[in-house]
């Protein structure tokens, strides 16, 4: 018998490289760390394999859970990448230096691709964050919209500490997360922010004991899929861009946003 539309089953995109694996059931995907023997320290190839895994998801997908294997998150950037080879087939830092400015900026940009994606208006992404997420690491827990910890995490940003900067995108959703002294007082002196902190400041939506880890992302994916999809995009618009209105900028916006929800939800056209 000839299949029909229904007999045919969504194509899950297989990907599982440079210590990055990506799975997709239904709404919701799963993007894994996948190196624990060295704790999820990150590269370049990471970052790239990343910025994959992002460009493969489908159109079905609502909801990303970014998780590692594990007792940590990420411990940061691979201490290879500090030595004068730096990693095989990738420039060393010594050679970034040398190189000129668009190059290095383009360097760099590249690099960042593997962290920008997360908030994308029509996923809702969640860090699942256990151990130590230190550097790098910290930086794309804050990629997410979301943060789910383990009573165990540990953040840090180190960068400053090394005389370099936080580069991977997370110092804009740190300062909106903890304000600008907390977040300067974290960078700079690269301190570990324990799960009661993260909590209390708003880093982290929530810390549970370890072993409910898993369960407490799963249940939270549910509540956000059990919303209409349109409407959960609408709402990150607003909150999202919140911080760069004022407060007849943002009244006008809920206005338009609303106005769509109901046509939309009456079925009738622009």
């Amino acid at each position: 018998m000839a299949s029909t539309d229904q007999d045919v089953v969504p194509e899950v995109p297989a990907f599982d490289k440079d210590g990055v694996r990506l799975t997709v059931d239904d709404a919701i995907a799963t993007v894994s760390l996948t190196n624990p023997a060295k704790r999820n320290a990150q590269n370049p190839a990471l970052w790239r394999a990343l910025a994959e895994a992002g460009r493969l998801l489908p159109g079905s997908v609502r909801v990303v859970v970014l998780r590692a294997e594990g007792k940590s998150f990420s411990a940061g950037l691979d201490r290879q990448a500090f030595t004068p080879e730096g990693f095989d087939g990738e420039p060393s830092f010594v050679d970034l230096a040398r190189g000129g400015d668009a190059e290095l900026d383009a360097t760099i940009a590249g690099y960042q691709e593997g962290f920008t994606w997360w908030r994308r208006s029509d996923l809702v992404s969640i860090a699942a964050v256990q151990g130590h997420a230190i550097g790098a690491g910290f930086q794309l827990a804050l990629a997410c919209d979301l943060r789910v910890v383990a009573d165990d995490v540990q953040f840090a940003m180190r960068e400053t500490s090394l005389g370099l900067v936080p580069d991977l995108t997370g110092t804009h959703p740190l300062v909106g997360l903890v304000g600008y002294a907390r977040a300067l007082e974290i960078c700079v002196t690269g301190r570990f922010v324990h799960a009661e902190e993260a909590v209390s400041t708003g880093l982290a939506n929530v810390a549970v004991p370890a072993d409910q880890l898993e369960g407490a992302v799963r249940d939270l994916a549910a509540a956000i899929l059990a919303a209409p999809r349109d409407a959960v995009i609408e709402t990150k618009a607003l909150l999202r861009g919140a911080s760069d209105r004022n407060y007849e900028e943002q009244r006008a916006a809920e206005r338009a946003a609303q106005a769509r929800r109901l046509r939309d939800l009456a079925g009738v056209g622009e």
